[in-house]
């Protein structure tokens, strides 16, 4: 599976603060402090010896000793002041206090008080720190769903209790689930509650605006577990092979999407190959990529895709 790069990035990050520290570290030692292949450490360098501040001349890069490299010794030159305490302008503080407001309000009902308590003191820290600009910074976040709905699964997660939802999937099929509630998400433009589902015995991600109505149950819902599980698709043989060829910029596919292999062609495109397990998921996803897909197989996925937005453009007109 192609590595994220979120995860790449924040490994970079790491690795020089890491050789910043402690100079001279054989590259196997920092493989396994990364839990990575020595193949990767190396990639990584590469990476890192043409990254910098701007300007990224020369003297702007990140620089490692390549005789120490050569006998298979990793020693950090030049960190560009990577490894220095952060220090942040009026925007990027404000971009800052946004984004901790945000998260306080999506998830700060439901946190651990040691967690609330670390959330709120971080936020009053930086927004003290920020002044007046802090001021002008009102978050309030748009959830698609309906009122009582929302309030009968904010309940729920506050109380830990077990919520039964009768819900519609992305196929309009309607069904009935209980489930144990375990946090609230917001991405792609809408927010979801995830959860153990009772129905199919699974961790499932659930539309807050397909959720029709909620009812919070007497039940206390299961421990969460100390460390949720990632919000993704985990594909099995069992589920329909896919493999897509895409232009370049969308290789965003390959990388937030739990994808089996993914090829770099010679012409800049990237083939992914992945697993499914709804149709309607998949027509979902190359609708929003039509005008850098360059070729589906099997065939027959393509052909209903089109089919698809044939009738949305028909239901348009009419």
């Amino acid at each position: 599976m192609v590595e994220r790069t979120p995860e790449r990035l924040v490994r970079l990050l790491g690795m020089v603060a890491y050789l910043d520290r402690t100079p001279g570290v054989p590259v196997e030692e920092v493989a396994q402090h990364f839990g990575v292949t020595p193949d990767q450490v190396l990639a990584d360098v590469d990476t890192l010896w043409m990254s910098g501040t701007p300007g990224y001349w020369p003297d702007d890069l990140i620089d490692f000793d390549a005789g120490s490299l050569e006998s298979g010794v990793l020693r950090l030159t030049q960190s560009r002041g990577m490894s220095h305490a952060l220090r942040l302008g009026t925007r990027e503080a404000v971009a800052l206090v946004a984004a901790l407001r945000a998260l306080q309000e999506a998830v700060g009902p439901v946190l651990a008080p040691e967690q609330r308590e670390v959330l709120a003191s971080t936020l009053a820290t930086l927004t003290a720190a920020t002044g007046e600009a802090a001021g002008t910074v009102d978050v309030q976040l748009s959830v698609e769903a309906s009122p009582a709905v929302l309030a009968a699964v904010r309940t729920a997660l506050a109380q830990g209790r077990r919520v039964h939802l009768r819900y519609v999937n992305a196929s309009d099929e309607p069904s009935e689930r209980d489930v144990d509630p375990w946090q609230l998400l917001t991405g792609d433009e809408h927010s979801y509650l995830q959860g153990w589902d009772h129905s199919v015995g699974a961790e499932r991600l659930f539309r807050l605006d397909r959720i029709l109505d909620a009812w919070v149950l007497d039940v206390a819902s299961a421990e969460r577990p100390r460390r949720l599980p990632e919000a993704t698709f985990r594909p099995s043989e069992e589920h329909q092979r896919v493999v897509l060829e895409l232009a370049g910029s969308a290789r965003w596919v390959a990388e937030q999407l739990p994808v089996d292999a993914t090829e770099d062609l010679p012409d800049g495109n990237v083939r992914v190959t992945l697993r499914v397990g709804s149709s309607a998921w998949l027509q979902q996803l190359l609708l929003r990529v039509a005008g850098r897909v360059r070729d589906v197989d099997p065939v027959e996925v393509a052909t209903a895709t089109a089919e698809a937005a044939r009738r949305a453009l028909a239901a348009y007109e009419a």
